[in-house]
């Protein structure tokens, strides 16, 4: 499991328009920075508040992916598929907050993310990409006037056609159940960073970006997770564990690397988390390919930690030139 830290309230924006253009307040997708927030507004398509068996609520979701980004920059010609990951995590987020009322200070915990995609997805244009994620949120663990937790799934259309699916599931608890399961956990590790391997080979150029250390011995598919609670991106505020979209990209690193192929497409992603990835222990990213004669490259990745397992990620990457 994986959990996200709160930001501070804000009110939603007003419903935008093609001259008129403002990102979703930063709190309800727990960023501190508002150049890391992807969606740019939402509205309710079908809410069944009763919630007898089988019910959902839906939700159109507009979300908007920089051409340029510090760290999810696009190659070959496509955007980064990450942009699509974040937008579908902070969807949940914003819903929560925005529409369930889910209290800021809450914490979630992320059970699985997944989606498919075709490579139109991400064709990168002369300008930023609009796209809409009509969201169906079923299964609602309702709680009071809010919820504990749900499963959501995606429709994601760019230019009217249907490009994208994906999905996750959650829970979220109280600040003080938090407390009592996290009490005295790290924000910050005084473990040494261990060298990276090439960024080249994982697809990055800035050697801070890569999550993967140089493994042991050459093409040994096991490297040690690179913890960088600096980063701004991938540490954009102070948390307790490592964040999923960590384990999620060194997921990505470690597939590229087995195929050694640094600038596959990531096309489907089906990640689950088990358990916490703490600060102050090293955690191992193992990786298996399938078959690495395929046009389309599947890859299992796990994430180890003190011999648990605390993710596991089935990866379908598309080599590019």
């Amino acid at each position: 499991m994986l959990s996200t830290a709160e930001a501070p309230l804000a009110h939603r924006a007003p419903a935008g328009s093609p001259l008129l253009t403002t990102t979703v307040p930063r709190g309800y997708v727990h960023r501190a920075s508002v150049a890391e927030v992807f969606l740019t507004d939402w509205k309710p398509e079908r809410i069944d508040p009763s919630d007898p068996a089988g019910s959902f609520d839906s939700f159109l979701v507009q979300a908007q992916w920089p051409r340029s980004h510090a760290l999810f920059a696009p190659v070959a010609g496509h955007q980064d598929p990450l942009l699509l990951v974040e937008s579908i995590r902070q969807t949940g987020s914003l819903l929560s907050h925005a529409e369930y009322g889910v209290p800021f200070g809450h914490q979630f915990l992320m059970w699985d993310m997944s989606f498919t995609a075709a490579p139109s997805a991400f064709e990168a244009g002369s300008a930023p990409t609009d796209v809409e994620l009509r969201t169906v949120c079923r299964d609602i663990a309702r709680r009071g006037d809010t919820i504990a937790g749900m499963r959501y799934e995606v429709c994601v259309r760019r230019d009217g056609l249907v490009v994208a699916t994906g999905g996750a599931r959650f829970s979220c608890t109280s600040p003080a159940a938090h407390r009592r399961l996290r009490e005295g956990r790290p924000t910050t590790t005084d473990r040494a960073l261990p060298p990276p391997i090439a960024p080249a080979a994982v697809g990055h150029a800035n050697p801070r970006d890569v999550v993967l250390a140089a493994p042991a011995a050459p093409h040994e598919a096991r490297w040690e997770l690179r913890v960088d609670a600096g980063h701004p991106v991938f540490f954009d505020h102070p948390v307790d564990h490592v964040p999923g979209m960590v384990l999620i990209e060194a997921a990505r690193q470690a597939g590229r690397a087995a195929t050694r192929q640094p600038r596959a497409l990531l096309l489907g992603l089906r990640s689950e988390f088990t358990r916490y990835a703490e600060l102050d222990a090293p955690c191992w990213i193992e990786a298996q390919v399938d078959d690495p004669d395929a046009e389309d490259l599947r890859v299992r990745v796990r994430g180890v930690q003190r011999g648990e397992t605390v993710f596991t990620a089935d990866l379908l990457l598309r080599p590019t030139v």
